[in-house]
């Protein structure tokens, strides 16, 4: 990911970042941030870049032409880095009290661009002429007047930068916290265990994992309906819904709960006749129709014009009603695996399993096909393929796919039939176990071998078939 800053003040930017996480994120390689002196590019020979506005009033206002061929400098530099890959104008965000306000979807969806312009003005403001040539988005920081757009444009790149995969090396670290979920953070502590007279909470000196995170969860809750009711609101409403998808079939519908559970799925439609989930993370649509009757109005809640065209049909009567909508280039029928227990699997302890990094990605795209090398890169920097070693040389891997399955579980031919894909699977489990999160998998139908190792682990599988459908992302909806 790459930011570039035009700005009066680069040294403000260049200051303002260089430190905490998001410095190390720069040092490392996993984003870029360039401050763009817009002096720079102004043709005055005095290096004005302000002059008085047209119709008088108080102040100065910034010129359009250094501003305007400051962006086209930086934009011919995005598409000379990018090459044959050069498409659409990049996003340019102009920090104005006047636009749209910044929350954290909007930090989610901006974490999945490559490269992301801020222009910063000063002064009254910033020619018309040259805002209409080159802005995409508006966007203030809250309702208040500052000096200049640096500042909100360093809250923005933190906000943004932070959802990067590799910033944070833990991908749950951006999701226990404010706003994860519709829920306010629940209350920490620290040493000593005792201060002021307080105690810290008997339960998180338990070593219970399952009561904390129960604990937890019930204080974000009385914390959200105390301060921020509006949350809550959308909160409940999700939550009745996943209480429903669980009753109704814990199995099939594992994807829909966890993705709402886990504060990653959006609520399109919920209703007595099923419901729509968009998980915004891995930008896939996931439709329940309870009964046939109603599976026209389910894909009718579709919205007008989606992006990458992943779709989740849990029943086969959602079929015939996408393909007359949707031009459906692929489908992949599958049955879905869950583990029910809360006890983690025993393992030999004789396979060293660990978390695989970026140069792993040659090894791993040459073996894994269901992806391409740009998701199995994503999958790499988000710390979700794991390893298993054999006298220290890989013998296989095993993955968590962005909606949150298991999956990407490949063991290389040498080593196969040595229990190691028992091993790489019953870890993976264990590990959402200790996150609190429900263990499932998609098995394409008629892959036996899969379908054997989830039932020797105690998986339950559903009974019923369900479609992901693939609409081509340039088709008209």
């Amino acid at each position: 990911m790459n930011f570039y800053i035009m700005t009066l003040f680069p040294e403000m930017i260049e200051q303002g970042a260089k430190n905490s996480i998001l410095g190390r994120a720069i040092d490392n390689g996993i984003i870029s941030l360039e401050a763009v002196n817009i002096r720079d590019y102004t043709e005055d020979k005095h290096r004005k870049v302000d002059d008085y506005p047209y119709g008088g009033g108080a102040g100065m206002l910034m010129q359009a032409q250094p501003v305007y061929d400051c962006w086209r400098a930086v934009e011919e530099k995005i598409k000379e880095k990018r090459g044959s890959k050069a498409g659409a104008k990049t996003r340019v965000i102009y920090l104005t009290p006047q636009g749209k306000t910044f929350h954290q979807e909007m930090a989610g969806e901006l974490a999945k661009e490559e490269d992301i312009i801020f222009l910063c003005g000063h002064y009254e403001g910033i020619d018309e002429r040259a805002l209409e040539e080159i802005v995409t988005d508006y966007v203030s920081i809250g309702d208040y007047v500052l000096t200049g757009g640096e500042l909100p444009a360093l809250v923005m790149i933190d906000a943004v930068a932070r959802l990067a995969p590799g910033v944070l090396h833990n991908e749950d670290s951006a999701g226990e916290e404010t706003f994860y979920n519709d829920l306010l953070e629940y209350p920490q502590y620290s040493r000593p265990e005792q201060w002021h007279g307080k105690k810290v909470p008997e339960v998180l000196l338990s070593g219970n994992h399952k009561k904390i995170r129960e604990w937890r969860l019930e204080q974000s809750e009385i914390k959200t309906q105390r301060w921020r009711p509006d949350l809550y609101e959308k909160y409940a409403l999700r939550k009745k819904l996943m209480e429903k998808l669980v009753k109704k079939n814990k199995a099939l519908y594992a994807d829909m709960s966890e993705s709402l559970g886990r504060g990653r799925g959006e609520l399109i439609y919920g209703g007595e006749d099923g419901a729509v989930v968009w998980d915004k993370k891995a930008d896939v649509y996931m439709l329940s129709s309870f009964d046939k009757a109603s599976a026209e109005k389910i894909v009718d809640q579709i919205p007008e014009r989606i992006k990458d065209g992943q779709f989740i049909l849990h029943e086969e009567w959602l079929l015939p009603p996408m393909e007359r909508r949707f031009p459906v280039k692929e489908k992949m029928m599958c049955q879905r695996a869950v583990y029910n227990r809360d006890v983690s699997l025993p393992r030999s302890g004789e396979i060293e399993i660990l978390q695989l990094d970026i140069s792993w990605l040659p090894v791993i795209s040459a073996h894994y096909h269901l992806g391409s090398e740009g998701y199995v890169e994503e999958r790499l920097l988000s710390g979700a393929i794991f390893g298993a070693f054999i006298e220290g040389k890989l013998a296989g891997f095993i993955g968590e796919h962005i909606e949150g399955s298991l999956g990407m579980l490949e063991v290389f031919e040498e080593y196969r039939r040595k229990g190691i894909a028992a091993e790489l699977e019953s870890y993976m489990i264990n590990l959402h176990l200790s996150r609190g999160h429900l263990p499932y998998g998609d098995v394409i139908v008629g892959n036996e071998a899969s379908m054997k190792l989830q039932r020797k682990l105690g998986l339950k599988v559903s009974k019923e078939i369900y479609c992901w459908a693939i609409v081509p992302s340039d088709a008209a909806l």
